[in-house]
């Protein structure tokens, strides 16, 4: 790509693969000057030699036409390429877009003759259609709800790709949860079962598909730079949500280094835009450097989302749930009121204080008003309060002790279980009751640790399994709530199983003890009861818990927010819908102690042995 004895412009990647260099030839420097301040600032920057993110790069490609000798310009190969891929499927989209009947578009009743004598699984029609897009673009993103078979409609794209000879290998980022699906369908996909390898150690060049999970990219790019540079290779992004703080994150920047090297780019989430427009930013710039994010910003930039989802349309393929045909499901939130302690202990955290909590004001200061602390005091204050170790359970009196009118405040907060029941934990052990009491089980939702232990002591009698970070035996848990009769309750957290896992044959009761302001979090983990496989006759339900005049009616109103922006980009009224949650009383409104000293004696007496 170079004429002359010596180029006069060179234009590379930096050593990251998340720029783009361009260095100029001595003597050239009021040419480079001229050109070079069309590209963003940022990055390093002397009369000769420019570095420029690669998004703001490939955005602003016009302002290589300011070059006047053009005809001298040396291009690294792996740049160039990328830049030629990037226009490529612009133009395609663009096409898409004005007409679906396009010369080289791929119909769903093509796809099985694309994917090559070796293909044997079954596809439903909603998968063929999402491969028959995903074939027709050079890189793609399936944005399908989880249950959709996203994991065989990324192996069916590798398979029509390598049977036309342009790739021999695929490299999958995935949590580790998504492990064995992909090793389940490579081996189920195809007559010859594919060579599947777990990352350990330098990666094996005999490797059909690779995994890796997204913590250990970042120690492990060189390694998988060379394996993908050793044979053309497929590279997919599964839960692709993970790295949406793009080059910004550290998953996000070792994406985007990788994502040049190979031959094919596929993105595979179910909840591409949990926090906005920026996060979907982020996914099509892994897709389309430089192209993506200019036609989200731009598409959104009006306010209207049924035009941007009609703008957007062409670069994604969905399938929603109700194309699964899955059964409705009920969500449903219940507020709660804070009792008389709670409430001035919650009051003082944010500011507003009493006359007995005056004298604490500097302890009550000390302790912050960070969004954790308060998401926790929400359910009770006393979850701040310093234990024997950092989770350990709080300890509740049934019947509980008078409240000393002489105490301070602060102090109280440290003995508050003492004193009253927190009204969530009321909510939850009237639900499980309920629901133990009819053979079905439930699964809570905390994004606390310490929240999850002590529902573990109060749930005793219904034989809870546990789930969280730091659960060393996450599978047998999981197994025995599955499996056993007698346990009744599974209590985990979004982070740790929110992804990944399927509880939909043996529960279908969700409560929500609190929410973060994560909606990616929140969507996934409702798929974990709701998704393909349930009966049609299946009655799910949901239930949120929230405090009344607390941040977590903050959360709601922005999770609303959230969801609403998510379902109109993706056209997916389900997901709108969820923003919106139908008010219904508590359970629990009307017990009083006495009413909870009774349950618990009979859950002692006749809980599950």
């Amino acid at each position: 790509m170079t004429t002359g004895t010596e180029p006069t412009l060179r234009v590379a990647f930096d050593a990251t693969r998340t720029r783009a260099v361009l260095r100029a030839a001595p003597g050239l420097e009021s040419d480079f000057s001229k050109m070079s301040i069309r590209f963003p600032a940022g990055g390093q920057r002397t009369s000769l030699a420019v570095e420029v993110d690669l998004d703001d790069f490939l955005t602003g490609l016009d302002a290589l036409t300011a070059w006047p000798h053009a005809d001298s310009v040396e291009w690294d190969q792996d740049l160039a390429t990328l830049v030629g891929e990037v226009l490529d499927d612009a133009d395609r989209a663009e096409e898409l877009l004005g007409n679906p009947d396009t010369a080289g578009v791929v119909t769903p009743d093509e796809v099985t003759q694309h994917l090559g004598l070796d293909w044997c699984a079954e596809l439903t029609d909603f998968q063929r259609r999402d491969i028959a897009h995903l074939l027709s673009m050079q890189h793609g993103a399936n944005f399908s709800v989880p249950g959709a078979g996203k994991t065989r409609v990324g192996l069916a794209v590798f398979a029509a790709m390598r049977a036309r000879g342009d790739v021999r290998r695929l490299l999958v980022v995935s949590p580790k949860s998504a492990y064995e699906s992909w090793q389940f369908e490579g081996e189920t996909c195809f007559k010859e079962p594919l060579t599947v390898r777990v990352m350990d150690g330098a990666p094996d060049p005999g490797t059909d598909v690779l995994i890796v999970n997204y913590e250990r990219l970042d120690r492990s790019l060189n390694a998988l730079a060379s394996w993908l540079r050793a044979a053309p290779a497929v590279l997919i992004l599964d839960e692709a949500h993970r790295m949406k703080l793009g080059a910004r994150g550290k998953y996000g920047s070792a994406c985007m280094a990788l994502g040049p090297l190979a031959r094919r780019r596929l993105i595979l989430t179910g909840t591409p835009a949990p926090n906005g427009a920026r996060d979907l930013e982020n996914l099509l710039s892994f897709v389309w450097p430089g192209h993506g994010r200019r036609v989200v910003t731009q598409a959104v930039a009006g306010g209207d989302l049924a035009y941007a989802s009609t703008v957007l349309r062409p670069m994604f393929t969905r399938t929603t749930k109700n194309e699964l045909g899955l059964p409705p499901f009920e969500t449903r939130v219940r507020y709660v009121q804070l009792p008389g302690l709670h409430r001035e202990l919650y009051d003082a955290l944010i500011g507003n204080f009493t006359a007995r909590a005056e004298a604490g004001r500097s302890d009550f200061d000390a302790l912050g008003k960070a969004t954790l602390r308060l998401l926790m005091a929400a359910t009770s204050p006393a979850l701040l309060a310093e234990g024997e170790s950092r989770h350990s359970p709080l300890s509740y009196l049934v019947p509980p002790l008078a409240v000393p009118e002489s105490d301070s405040l602060y102090s109280l907060l440290h003995r508050l279980p003492s004193y009253e029941l927190s009204p969530k934990y009321k909510e939850v052990l009237s639900i499980v009751a309920e629901n133990a009491a009819m053979g079905q089980k439930t699964l809570v939702w905390s994004t606390f640790v310490r929240s999850l232990t002590t529902m573990e002591r109060l749930f005793s009698a219904y034989q809870p399994a546990v789930v969280h970070g730091g659960t060393p035996d996450r599978e047998e848990q999981i197994q025995r709530f599955r499996d056993d009769p007698d346990c009744h309750v599974l209590l985990s957290n979004p982070a740790t199983l929110g992804e990944g896992i399927s509880l939909h044959h043996v529960c279908h009761d969700a409560v929500y003890v609190d929410r973060d302001f994560m909606a990616g979090r929140f969507l996934q983990s409702l798929d974990r009861i709701h998704r393909l496989g349930l009966a049609p006759d299946t009655e799910t339900r949901v239930t949120v818990l929230a405090a009344e005049a607390t941040i977590d009616e903050v959360v709601a109103h922005r999770l609303e927010d959230k969801l609403a922006f998510m379902g109109q980009i993706l056209d997916d009224p389900s997901v709108q819908q969820l923003g919106d949650l139908e008010e219904e009383p508590a359970l629990a409104a009307g017990m009083d102690m006495a009413d909870v000293r009774a349950l618990l004696k009979h859950i002692d007496t006749h809980g599950a042995r």
